[in-house]
């Protein structure tokens, strides 16, 4: 059975997280930007739906809806609470989230960065390239309607500083998204596979689709460690003590390639994309295939 540490410990090791996250926050930002600045030059706009009728709905607030959405006057004239949104700029728009869960805090000797760093990079970046296309775009778990200003990008790096985003879980919160809207998911995906197919079947069912980036350290992917090998928990799950790594090389790289090959079922299934990322790899190569799904979809 798992031991988990005393609630102290958890504490003080959030805190120093935050901290540390919040000195990296304005590098990454400028990081970002030029990594978009790199693929935007080898890429062309991607085609866009045109507008077509552009009109307000209104509908029933929902748990999960952004704060800023409720339009008062409409919610003053009966009972229900309700929310104003723009049909089209709603379904157009394109809704990042990042895992900022503990396991993402993981870096070998191997991986160029810890998982968390990179994922963060790339949902800066993915904004950055759509905002230069004119696109709209959004964040999952932060309060806020979709736009297309860039400082969209400063206000999102500022809401992860100061714990305003909720990316503390391996999925993202619950939200009402429009039809047709896409979604992208970064992280390491380490939640039980079940927990994974339910969150995508209810998108897919509203007509929601998106794509699915794992990010990997290279050290997650091929077990490099031999001999007596001590494997900690880094959400507080416990450790578990290998005798003989080397053992257990083959069977665990097969285990891995089984849970991708499920993911990428899960993600068809749903009408979405799978790909993966490793640490060691540029970011640039990830943030030019997840532009491209989202160009591909879009059209």
């Amino acid at each position: 059975m798992a031991l988990a540490p005393p609630p102290a410990r958890i504490d003080q090791r959030l805190r120093k997280r935050a901290d540390r996250l919040a000195g990296a926050m304005a590098p990454l930002l400028v990081e970002a930007e030029r990594v978009a600045q790199t693929v935007s030059q080898g890429v062309h706009g991607r085609r866009r739906v045109g507008e077509g009728e552009s009109f307000w709905q209104f509908r029933r607030y929902q748990q999960g809806d952004p704060a800023s959405w409720i339009d008062w006057r409409q919610s003053a004239k009966r009972v229900p609470t309700y929310v104003r949104q723009n049909e089209w700029e709603a379904a157009q728009a394109v809704w990042l989230w990042r895992d900022g869960s503990e396991s993402m805090d993981f870096r070998s000797h191997l991986g160029q960065t810890t998982k968390l760093r990179r994922a963060t990079l790339l949902t800066l970046a993915l904004a950055s390239l759509l905002l230069r296309g004119g696109e709209r775009v959004a964040f999952l778990g932060m309060d806020r309607p979709p736009g297309s200003s860039r400082a969209l990008l400063e206000d999102y790096a500022l809401a992860i500083e100061k714990g305003l985003v909720e990316d503390h879980s391996s999925l993202p919160p619950s939200a009402n998204l429009p039809r047709y809207a896409q979604v992208v998911l970064i992280g390491d995906f380490l939640t039980p596979l079940d927990e994974v197919s339910v969150f995508l079947r209810r998108f897919s069912a509203v007509g929601v689709g998106g794509h699915l980036l794992q990010i990997m350290d290279p050290a997650e992917h091929r077990l490099p460690y031999d001999g007596r090998v001590v494997f900690e928990s880094p959400e507080g799950e416990g450790e578990v003590l290998i005798g003989r790594t080397e053992s257990i090389h083959e069977e665990y790289a097969a285990r891995v390639d089984r849970r991708q090959a499920d993911l990428r079922q899960i993600a068809r299934s749903a009408g979405w994309t799978f790909d993966t990322h490793h640490t060691d790899q540029p970011a640039q190569a990830a943030l030019l295939s997840l532009y491209q799904a989202i160009s591909g979809a879009s059209q």
